[in-house]
């Protein structure tokens, strides 16, 4: 199941780096070519916790859960320590920007519950009893 959210998390990031292509300063294509090889790049590694290897699955957490998280939270946290105001902003907000931040919650959401899921013991046995693990354990 984190795999699963893991990948909508990151179709969410995909999803906002398009909506943030109607707003005011859009994104260069250089700018999404980056984010989008940086996506790429972090589907494969989710993909990969199918192997079972407790380096992949630490890997994730600290790229996607720890590094992502904080690239998703330190914007809006700025804007909140300059003086944003949320309620403001829901009212005179465009429909883009209501989208993107809609986006990036359920973002947040689904990399908290796909990182709680990562660690649950259930998980935590599944990634200590696959063949390759016990391989090495024995040599």
């Amino acid at each position: 199941m984190s795999v699963v959210l893991w990948l909508a998390a990151i179709g969410a990031g995909a999803v906002e780096a398009l909506v943030h292509l109607l707003s005011p300063e859009p994104p260069t294509l250089g700018q999404l070519a980056a984010r989008f090889g940086i996506y790429a790049v972090l589907t494969v590694l989710v993909l990969a916790l199918r192997t079972g290897r407790n380096a992949v699955r630490w890997t994730v957490a600290v790229l996607l859960g720890g590094i992502g998280t904080a690239s998703l939270v330190i914007e809006p946290i700025s804007w909140l320590l300059a003086g944003g105001s949320p309620g403001l902003f829901l009212v005179t907000a465009d429909a883009p920007a209501l989208v993107a931040a809609t986006l990036r919650a359920a973002h947040l959401v689904a990399v908290f519950s796909a990182l709680a899921l990562m660690f649950r013991p259930a998980a935590n046995a599944w990634f200590r009893g696959r063949p390759g693990r016990q391989l090495a354990r024995t040599s």
